[in-house]
């Protein structure tokens, strides 16, 4: 069992997009999408705080994560993290299916 668990919303295409990601983290919300294996790519949403609390930790980038995505599990790998230049706050992450 992982070590990680996050919680996220899943997004429908009316809340994708640059503007959109944008809205998203002036909510204290981190864009990204879990990619991988037979099913197709979704998109979710990330809780800020929850993020930057597993980010902390260096086994996060090696470990496999659980993702809750509206009562579904989803185990993943961090594939990708773009951070702010000047904030260092997370600004979108990509996760592989494991």
């Amino acid at each position: 069992m992982a070590n990680f668990v996050l919680n996220a919303v899943a997004r429908e295409e009316a809340v994708q997009g640059k503007g959109a990601s944008r809205r998203l983290r002036l909510q204290n919300q981190v864009p990204a999408i879990i990619y991988g294996g037979e099913a197709a790519p979704v998109a979710v949403t990330l809780e800020l705080r929850e993020l930057v609390k597993a980010l902390e930790s260096n086994e996060f980038f090696a470990e496999v994560v659980e993702i809750n995505i509206d009562g579904k599990t989803e185990s993943v790998k961090i594939q990708a993290l773009q951070r702010h230049p000047a904030k260092n706050t997370p600004m979108h992450a990509d996760f592989k299916r494991a």
